[in-house]
């Protein structure tokens, strides 16, 4: 299927300058990574290790990758080299195997915290107890940027706006405490990556400056090639 340019335009008109597209190119082909591209768009998420190393081995170098998916431990090492901003960091155990990645590679890479704000045990991340016993100064090769999540897959909009409120004070609070008790240079809160293509409107309206938006730019995924 072809990109839907239209909605493009539409997304970039409705999320403004201040927000950041992430256009979500898992399962698509090259082919429309580059439609994207001839565009103007640079800054792509995919979910999958190999297929992210594929990808950024053959397409242009001025590709922003971000992974979004949940990340193992055991794959770090694949994509450290290049990856931009690692999305769904969701333990102190995968911080500090990306430290050691970055370490290796002579990087700082990007992080974002996942904190869990859904009412669905499938999904992962911090809560906020966990969040106020990391040790962020540990971590020298990690430059820690904001937040991300995903809400509950559902059609309530009252539960959406909550979750993501929710987010955004978790946002606030780390903000505060950690610009406080870290002093190192590897703390820069400055995102709060929450909606797609199903929510991103009230994700916007609720403080989102990154959104990871796929179908309504790609069409649907296609597992089986």
């Amino acid at each position: 299927m072809a990109i839907n340019t239209t909605n493009y335009h539409n997304i970039l008109h409705q999320i403004g300058t201040a927000t950041t597209l992430v256009a979500v190119s898992k399962t698509k082909p090259n082919e429309d990574i580059m439609a994207l591209y001839n565009l103007g768009q640079r800054h792509f998420g995919e979910n999958y290790v190999q297929e992210l190393v594929d990808k950024q081995a053959t397409l242009p170098t001025d590709i922003y990758w971000h992974f979004i998916g949940h990340l193992q431990s055991n794959k770090v090492k694949f994509i450290a080299p290049f990856v931009h901003l690692i999305h769904g960091v969701d333990s102190s155990s995968l911080l500090q195997e990306i430290n050691k990645q970055a370490a290796k590679n002579n990087r700082i890479i990007n992080c974002l915290l996942q904190i869990h704000i859904a009412k669905e045990d499938t999904k992962f991340g911090f809560n906020e107890a966990d969040l106020s016993l990391l040790k962020i100064d540990s971590f020298k090769n990690i430059n820690i940027v904001g937040v991300m999540s995903m809400a509950t897959f559902t059609n309530n909009v009252t539960q959406i706006k909550a979750e993501f409120k929710y987010l955004k004070s978790v946002f606030n609070q780390l903000n505060n405490y950690l610009q406080v008790t870290t002093s190192t240079i590897n703390f820069n809160p400055q995102i709060i990556s929450m909606g797609m293509s199903s929510d991103y409107p009230i994700a916007i309206e609720a403080g989102s400056n990154m959104v990871r938006i796929g179908s309504l730019l790609f069409g649907q995924r296609n597992y089986n090639t």
